[in-house]
């Protein structure tokens, strides 16, 4: 079972920065692809939106509204997964999660965001003000 803890959110003016962190535990493999999407509150019927992505060869993929600004990563050795995130705007603001891919569908496609009841984390929240 993979449990996944992400910290970092916050708030912050319009273009500030902020770098999410998420701690992966119980599994092994690091072949996993791993990914960040969000949620934004009051925009349910949108859906969650894939942000970026990275597999365990290191190729990363993003979301256009974020590509230049957002930078992922991963520390496979400690497990860990992060967000840098850079010119932050309002409309970044969001519950920001976790994922982890064992079959790399979200790695090849942002829209297969790994669903309720797969690896994923519990989220935190970013506000970015104007």
């Amino acid at each position: 079972q993979v449990h996944l803890v992400e910290t970092g959110g916050g708030s912050v003016q319009s273009g500030g920065s902020l770098r999410l962190s998420c701690s992966a535990s119980g599994y092994t493999d690091t072949n996993y692809c791993m990914g960040w999407f969000r949620q934004a509150k009051g925009k349910e019927r949108e859906g969650v939106e894939g942000v970026a992505t990275i597999n365990s060869d290191g190729k990363t993929n993003y979301a256009d509204s974020v590509k230049g600004r957002f930078t992922i990563s991963r520390d496979t050795d400690k497990n860990m997964l992060y967000l840098q995130m850079s010119s932050l705007r309002p409309e970044d603001t969001a519950m920001y999660y976790c994922a982890a891919d064992p079959y790399w569908a979200f790695c090849d496609d942002l829209r297969e965001v790994p669903g309720e009841g797969e690896y994923r984390g519990q989220g935190t929240q970013v506000t970015v003000s104007s």
